[in-house]
């Protein structure tokens, strides 16, 4: 089966295709592959730019994309060209699969209806980032192109093993039960690889993983046994670690202090607190590369965001730690996660109490699946690039099988 993952954007449509066998849960070694990879940015624009990947070559073009129904349609006329040799045409597509956030009352995989959009409009303030965009282009894929199946695996959806315990609020339980407000957890497709391939590079199934998500969204995710048993994120991807430019958690009781003092609605400091907070608003600068060069030259607040960052992180590993009952292996993903020597560093620094000791050779040098701990380290350590739209091609292809 075929499955195209769309990553969108209010005015961008990035895909990978891939190849996967006809077999609910058959993975990598029964010859799965992804066979293309492309996109369209400035959708709306008259010289969107569009570009393709394919049998080892790209193609760059400038197109017109009024909408991402026109993008997706020269997508899949890129991909039909026979020069290619990836669709012999659109009906041979089994699905778009969408890692979508999140929507009131639903999470999983599920086939997108008016319900699960209706759902995920409910939650447009919750995840103001993603789901608008999601929503107006599902619509519109929908309406333009009905003879394509439309998945989405919601990233909560490899949350829903977590306790009740760790996932409720001390607030009124009527507003849990009656409106949904709880920790959700996110990042979910991450993470699941990383519990599924931690498993598949060390042999064993029944592995005690925390994962570490670093980008410019965060979460840290407890996995035993390939289950998520505890994650960062609450309620909303606003919360949890500090994020690249939005704030993680927060006590909601600083808002009246902030509106009185700013003269600021509501509405405002929220939209401050999820676009103009986290990493950003303590240094001023939008990238922990930034950040990191920016400390180096001395500059406090950039000292001072990294230093928040850190022990956010090792505030939810230890947590962690104490929840999965120690550790087998301790995975750094995502963009800060894979390339930051330094992060990786501080995160891991002086915590031998609890097996973890870390090779800062080996971390000098860790690029793609490698390890990074001493030999005699209780907790193994590694770096590991995720594939989360590999995660939501399965999840596409077991739901239409097993329909």
């Amino acid at each position: 089966m075929k499955i195209l993952v769309a990553n969108l954007g209010s005015t961008s449509f990035k895909y990978k295709l891939y190849e996967l066998p006809d077999a609910v849960g058959a993975t990598t070694s029964l010859g799965e592959k992804m066979i293309a990879k492309g996109g369209v940015e400035r959708i709306g624009s008259e010289s969107s730019k569009a570009f393709v990947e394919a049998n080892g070559k790209r193609e760059d073009l400038v197109i017109e994309a009024r909408d991402h129904a026109a993008a997706v349609r020269l997508c899949l006329s890129q991909l039909s060209d026979p020069a290619r040799g990836c669709l012999k045409d659109a009906s041979e597509l089994g699905a778009i699969g969408f890692k979508a956030v999140h929507a009131r009352g639903v999470s999983g995989v599920r086939v997108v209806d008016d319900r699960v959009l209706r759902a995920m409009e409910d939650f447009n303030d919750v995840a103001p980032a993603h789901n608008p965009p999601y929503v107006a282009a599902m619509r519109l894929l929908s309406r333009e192109l009905p003879q394509i199946p439309l998945v989405a695996a919601f990233e909560t959806g490899f949350h829903q093993t977590i306790p009740e315990s760790r996932k409720i609020y001390a607030i009124p339980l009527a507003w849990t039960e009656s409106y949904g407000v709880k920790r959700w957890g996110f990042h979910g497709a991450s993470h699941r690889y990383i519990g599924q391939r931690t498993a598949e590079v060390l042999g064993k199934n029944d592995l005690k993983v925390i994962s570490c998500h670093l980008g410019g969204s965060s979460s840290l995710c407890a996995i035993d046994a390939g289950k998520s048993v505890a994650n960062s994120l609450g309620m909303s991807p606003q919360t949890g670690l500090p994020h690249n430019n939005r704030v993680g958690d927060f006590d909601p009781f600083a808002l009246p202090v902030i509106m009185r003092g700013t003269g600021k609605s509501l509405e405002e400091v929220l939209s401050d607190l999820a676009n103009r907070s986290g990493l950003e608003g303590i240094s001023g600068h939008n990238d922990l590369r930034d950040i990191e060069a920016a400390a180096a030259r001395g500059e406090p607040r950039s000292k001072l965001a990294l230093d928040v960052f850190i022990e956010a992180v090792r505030h939810y590993l230890g947590s962690y730690m104490v929840a999965l009952g120690g550790a087998d292996a301790i995975v750094f993903t995502g963009g800060i996660g894979e390339n930051s020597t330094l992060m990786r560093e501080a995160v891991c620094a002086n915590l031998g109490f609890l097996g973890i000791e870390i090779d800062p050779k080996a971390n000098q040098t860790a690029k793609g699946e490698a390890s990074f701990h001493e030999k005699g380290s209780k907790v193994q350590l590694w770096t590991m690039p995720t594939n989360e739209e590999l995660m939501v091609a399965r999840q596409s292809r077991d739901l239409l099988l097993a329909q």
